[in-house]
């Protein structure tokens, strides 16, 4: 992150109306001076542009739009598809001068560019004499620069409106589509601060779009890539999640304990409060249902939990989980389980940090993220991906909140390989494996890592129906379980025995 000496106390910053874009500017924009926001057509300035004059007109400030691009009934009709009204806000269309479009002198006018460039400079500052905004989005710079036709002239014209502004007091946003061939910088060097919109286009699912502040002179910022959205109602800035800005006081060495005494025993006592757990383990070994084993414990405790679903739809996870013995339905009625369905193709990675922190916010103290492997498809870069969670479980931990995650591994027996590997990360890893024996597809449990206490190194054989959570003894008498094809290398305790009918249909179910 960015950090400079503040210049300007953040009482007196203007809001952009946007809160997650104030605290990525560290309050919002310094008043009396020159902005830029840039990006390609549809990155969302316009939209920025109305939320920006919006918050003056709610903070009593007179706003001014003057568009070059856009004519005022779109401006209006685009304003009315997020809800909003302009009334109140000077809408300035900058056309031609009639006489401009008089056929006889079109053809005359069109190339003397010196004669239109001092035309549009005028009319622009009449309207600010007459209507003496305090705020001034000027939509957009692109036909400013081709009047110009040079570098020189276009700098020269930039720095004639930033002082003129300046020196009425007004905040300017200034506009601008990048849509010249040359990468031109030269309202980088003038403008106060600059703004980029992006946006990305993935091989499947909607578009993504991010912005970085470039530049804020003397005014402390958050640097990097922010996600953002545009929906129904306006912009919304999803700030990249920094840990070390967010400590959070709690007693830590709390031991918190599941309702299944086999599995504490095998876990030391249970995982300490703010710590990080890891199940890994095939498809359909029993990862959600051990990890809702610790929202159960929860809710026992009193105590919120959220649970973020990738990988499969909550009414079926609800139905699955019910037929063996835990009602989500219930827990979440009584405010107990804060039930999300996650569609990683419509979900950056900073919307979902944002939606994990406003749960901590509300008091969540367990959080569940079921599975990586989805939140993964949200963000290809693998190594970006383990940035993301780094910060993300630095936050839940200094918060006190406890955080599982789910991964699936490739394959089904032998050899397994996880898409990506953060065993390092989490404090309490949870291995789960299938192993043949006696002509039967059986599970495997151990646990491979815990940095907080002492733990049970033994691997158990377990099932899952509707008793819960059922483990045996540990697996002395064979040798190379975890690998899936296990020998027996001398007699030892019986393993569980198979269920009843009904039973091996609910145990299918958590499969």
């Amino acid at each position: 992150m960015a950090r400079k000496e503040a210049g300007i106390g953040k009482s007196m910053l203007k809001t952009t109306g946007i809160e997650g874009l104030d605290d990525v500017l560290g309050g919002g924009l310094v008043p009396a001076r020159c902005f830029l926001l840039e990006g390609n057509p549809g990155t969302g300035k316009t939209t920025i542009a109305m939320q920006f004059l919006l918050a003056g007109r709610a903070a009593g400030e007179k706003g001014l739009y003057i568009t070059l691009s856009e004519t005022e009934d779109e401006l209006r009709a685009s304003a009315g598809s997020h809800g909003w009204s302009l009334d109140g806000i000077e809408i300035f269309e900058l056309l031609p001068p009639e006489n401009l479009l008089d056929e006889d002198q079109q053809q005359s006018l069109l190339y003397s560019s010196d004669l239109e460039l001092g035309e549009t400079t005028k009319r622009i500052f009449e309207e600010f004499e007459r209507a003496r905004p305090d705020r001034i989005v000027l939509d957009s710079l692109s036909e400013i620069r081709l009047l110009s036709q040079s570098s020189l002239r276009y700098r020269r014209q930039i720095l004639a409106l930033k002082h003129y502004f300046a020196k009425q007091g007004a905040s300017v946003l200034l506009l601008d589509d990048l849509t010249s061939e040359s990468n031109d910088k030269t309202v980088h060097s003038v403008a106060h601060g600059v703004i980029r919109l992006e946006e990305l286009s993935p091989d499947y699912g909607a578009e993504r779009r991010r912005m970085r502040v470039i530049k804020y002179r003397g005014q402390a910022f958050r640097g990097g890539y922010h996600d953002f959205n545009i929906v129904t109602g306006g912009v919304q800035v999803f700030p990249r999640l920094v840990s070390a800005e967010h400590r959070g006081g709690f007693k830590r060495g709390e031991v918190l304990s599941t309702e299944n005494a086999q599995l504490n025993a095998l876990m030391g006592g249970g995982v300490e409060r703010g710590s990080s757990v890891l199940v890994l383990g095939p498809a359909g070994a029993g990862k959600s249902f051990i990890a809702l084993n610790f929202i159960i414990a929860a809710a026992g405790r009193g105590e919120k939990s959220a649970l973020f679903v990738f990988d499969e739809e909550v009414g079926l996870l609800t139905e699955r989980m019910k037929a063996l013995g835990i009602d989500l339905q219930e827990l979440t009625d009584q405010g107990l389980i804060i039930l999300s369905q996650v569609d990683a193709a419509e979900l950056t990675p900073g919307e979902f940090s944002q939606r994990v922190r406003q749960c901590i916010e509300k008091g969540v103290k367990t959080i569940v993220i079921d599975s990586l492997n989805g939140y993964q498809a949200s963000m290809p870069e693998e190594h970006a991906l383990i940035l993301h969670m780094h910060e993300l479980l630095q936050y839940c931990n200094r918060q006190g909140a406890t955080t599982l995650l789910t991964v699936a591994q490739h394959g089904l027996m032998g050899d397994m390989k996880s898409p990506v590997d953060l065993t390092y990360l989490a404090d309490t890893v949870i291995l789960l494996r299938y192993f043949e024996a006696t002509g039967r597809v059986r599970r495997a449990i151990s646990l491979v890592k815990k940095r907080t206490s002492a733990h049970e190194d033994t691997i158990r054989e377990y099932q899952i129906d509707r008793r819960g959570l059922t483990l045996g003894d540990p697996l002395v008498n064979f040798q190379g379980v975890l690998r899936g094809v296990p020998t027996i290398v001398c007699e030892g305790p019986e393993l569980l025995k198979p269920a009843s009918n009904k039973g091996r249909a609910e145990q299918g179910k958590s499969t």
